[in-house]
C-alpha cells in the first residue's frame, strides 16, 4: 500500500465484530424483548457464555473497556452477588438446562475475583447449565495481579485457556500507558497456567501506541515468542478519547502515524509467520495445529465480540454490566454502568438497556462481513443461494472503485482481497453496510 493509498483510506470504520454494530443498537429492545427471545430459543440449541467483570487494579491508559478501579475488594463481592443472581434470572427464562461449548471472561481484570468468588460462580453455571465436557473456558489475565493461588482456582474450575494481557515491554511505552509489566512477571504467570494444566495460552500484544517504533515493536515480539504462545493477538491501539476520556491523557504527538503503523503491523506480522504462525484474518496469529488455523482453512472461522473464535454456537448469552449478547433473534447488551445494572438486577429484571432485532437483511449482509473478516473473500451468489437476494449494484460499485485502487479483485459475484491490502478489510467490509451513514456513530481508524 502506497502512502497515498493509506492516507485515502485511513477512515473511522467499525471492527464488524457484530452487523449491525453496536452504535446502532436501540433501547427499543429492552428486558421484555431479552425475555421473550431466551424463553423461544430451542432446547437443542448451544450456548456460548460470556461474563464481564468490570474492575481492575488500575487503569491503563490505553483501555477501551468498560471498566473501573477497585481500591477495595468490597465492590467486586457485591458484583460477584449480582452476577449469581443474573445467572439465575437468565436461566428462568431459558426451556431448559442448555448445553454450553464456550465460557469466556472478560472485562476489566476477571481474576480479581477471589478464588472463592470464581469457584462459586462457576458452580452456578454448571447447576444452570450443562456445561459439555469439550466445553473451552477462557479468561482475560493480567499477569500482574494473579496470584499463584488464583491460577489453582482457574485450573480447578476448569480453566482451558488463557489471554496474557502484554501489549508492549518496553519500559518507556509501558510508563506512558501506566502498565508496568516486566517480562519476568508474565513469564511466571505463563509457566505457573502450563503447570497446572492450562494446555492453550494466548497473548495480547498492541501496535500504534504512543513511542513505539517499528524496532521497539519488533523486539516485544522477539520476547513475546521466548513464551511459545499458542496464539497471538496483534491489535492495533484505537485511539477514542471522546469515547474513553482517560485516553486523552496520552501524549498524542508521540503516537505513530498512519504509515508508522502500517509499518509497525507489517513488520509484526511478518515476524511472526518467519516464526511459524499462521496469520488469522485481520489479527490473530495461531500455530499451525491450533484449532483456529483448521477452522480457517475449512472456512469455519467465525468472529464476534472477543474477535476470532471457533466458537460455533448460534447463541451467545452475556452477563455483566456492558455485556453484550447474541441470539437467532438479535443483539442484547446490559446497562453500561454498573449502578444501572444493579438497579435492574436487584428489581428481579434482566438489566437489558438496548438492542437490535435481525432482519433478513441484516443476517445476509451479516454473513458477508463475517466471511470478508474471517476468509478475505466471499461468493455473493453463494452465500445468498437460500435467500432472497438483494439487489448489490450499489455496494458493487463502490466494490469496482475499490477495485480500481487495488483493494480488491472481484469476478462477477465473487470478491477477494489481496494480502497486501488485507489491513483496510474493514473499509472493504463496509461498502456493505447499510447502517454506517445513518447515526452519530464514530469509530476507530482503520489503520
Amino acid at each position: 500500500m502506497t502512502p497515498e493509498l493509506i492516507a485515502r483510506y485511513d477512515q473511522r470504520v467499525p471492527r464488524y465484530t457484530s452487523y449491525p454494530t453496536a452504535p446502532h443498537f436501540k433501547p427499543d429492545v429492552d428486558s421484555a424483548t431479552y425475555a421473550k427471545w431466551l424463553s423461544e430459543l430451542s432446547p437443542q440449541t448451544a450456548l456460548s457464555l460470556y461474563l464481564h467483570v468490570p474492575f481492575c487494579a488500575e487503569l491503563c491508559l490505553y483501555c477501551g473497556c468498560h471498566t473501573t478501579v477497585a481500591r477495595t475488594y468490597s465492590p467486586v463481592a457485591s458484583y460477584v452477588e449480582l452476577l449469581e443472581r443474573e445467572i439465575e434470572l437468565v436461566a428462568q427464562h431459558l426451556p431448559s438446562r442448555m448445553g454450553v461449548t464456550h465460557i469466556h471472561w472478560g472485562g476489566g481484570t476477571p481474576t480479581i475475583l477471589s478464588g472463592d468468588d470464581l469457584r462459586r460462580i462457576m458452580g452456578l453455571l454448571e447447576r444452570s447449565f450443562g456445561i459439555r465436557p469439550t466445553a473451552e473456558i477462557a479468561v482475560e489475565i493480567d499477569p500482574r495481579t494473579l496470584t499463584l493461588e488464583g491460577v489453582e482456582a482457574l485450573a480447578a474450575s476448569g480453566l482451558n485457556r488463557a489471554s496474557l494481557g502484554v501489549q508492549d515491554f518496553d519500559p518507556k511505552v509501558q510508563k506512558t500507558i501506566n502498565r508496568i509489566q516486566s517480562f519476568e512477571q508474565t513469564a511466571k504467570v505463563a509457566t505457573w497456567l502450563r503447570h497446572a494444566g492450562v494446555t492453550g495460552l494466548n497473548l495480547d500484544l498492541m501496535y500504534g501506541l504512543p513511542y513505539q517504533t517499528t524496532d521497539s515493536v519488533l523486539r516485544t515480539i522477539q520476547q513475546a515468542l521466548r513464551l511459545d504462545p499458542d496464539r497471538i493477538a496483534l491489535f492495533g491501539y484505537a485511539h477514542v478519547p471522546w469515547m474513553k476520556r482517560h485516553q486523552a491523557l496520552l501524549p498524542e504527538e508521540a503516537m505513530p502515524d498512519a504509515i508508522q503503523r502500517v509499518e509497525q503491523n507489517t513488520a509484526a506480522a511478518a515476524a511472526l509467520i518467519e516464526a511459524g504462525y499462521v496469520q488469522i484474518g485481520l489479527d490473530h496469529f495461531a500455530k499451525p495445529s491450533d484449532p483456529m488455523v483448521v477452522r480457517q482453512r475449512e472456512g469455519r472461522l467465525h468472529r464476534n465480540f472477543q474477535g476470532y473464535t471457533t466458537d460455533e454456537a448460534s447463541a451467545l448469552i452475556g452477563f455483566g454490566t456492558s455485556a453484550i449478547g447474541s441470539l437467532p433473534q438479535g443483539y442484547i447488551q446490559n446497562a453500561s454502568s454498573t449502578v444501572a445494572y444493579r438497579e435492574a438486577i436487584t428489581k428481579g429484571r434482566l438489566a437489558t438497556a438496548r438492542g437490535v432485532a435481525l432482519t433478513d437483511d441484516d443476517r445476509l449482509r451479516r454473513s458477508i462481513i463475517e466471511r470478508l473478516m474471517c476468509d478475505f473473500a466471499v461468493d455473493l451468489d453463494r452465500i445468498a443461494s437460500d435467500r432472497r437476494k438483494p439487489d448489490f449494484t450499489a455496494e458493487l460499485a463502490v466494490i469496482d472503485e475499490l477495485a480500481r485502487d487495488g483493494l480488491v479483485k472481484r469476478d462477477g459475484l465473487s470478491i477477494e482481497i489481496p494480502e497486501d491490502s488485507r489491513l483496510l478489510v474493514r473499509n472493504i467490509c463496509a461498502a456493505f453496510d447499510r447502517y454506517l451513514e445513518s447515526g452519530a456513530a464514530r469509530h476507530s481508524r482503520a489503520v
